[in-house]
């Protein structure tokens, strides 16, 4: 996955850090929406800096796919089939509607504090890698 990226300052001779504007579904036409309030949010990552990036230049980087479509599953999907899972597990059990809307919240947290957990871990580990591959 590339993105377009601004080299913000240099960490040692092979890394730089780097601003990632953060992508959403909308269009960022906020002067038609003004609804979310997130303007100009951005994601600040180390970044391998093979090419000799200095700060202030835009830059196109390259980010694992594979690991990026990981992360979307963990924070999407995986607390969604929980929260299935845990309803119909429930509704095997038992009848009552309460006891079922229970068991399927309690999977949905659950999904959540394993997708917390798992962010945790990527953050100690450096979390995702991204290479600068040339400027933009």
């Amino acid at each position: 996955m590339t993105q377009i990226a601004t080299v913000e300052r240099i960490l040692d001779a092979g890394h730089a850090e780097i601003s990632v504007p953060r992508k959403s579904a909308c269009g960022h036409d906020c002067e038609e929406c003004a609804g979310c309030g997130v303007t100009g949010a951005a994601v600040h990552a180390r970044a391998r800096n093979p090419i000799g990036a200095s700060p202030g230049q835009k830059v196109v980087v390259e980010s694992s796919t594979q690991k990026m479509l990981r992360i979307v599953a963990l924070v999407y999907l995986i607390p969604v089939a929980l929260f299935f899972l845990g309803y119909f597990l429930a509704m095997a059990v038992t009848d009552s509607t309460a006891i079922q809307y229970t068991a399927a919240a309690a999977g949905f947290v659950l999904g959540i504090l394993g997708a917390m957990g798992y962010d945790r871990r990527l953050r100690a580990r450096g979390g995702l890698s991204f290479t600068i591959i040339r400027l933009f």
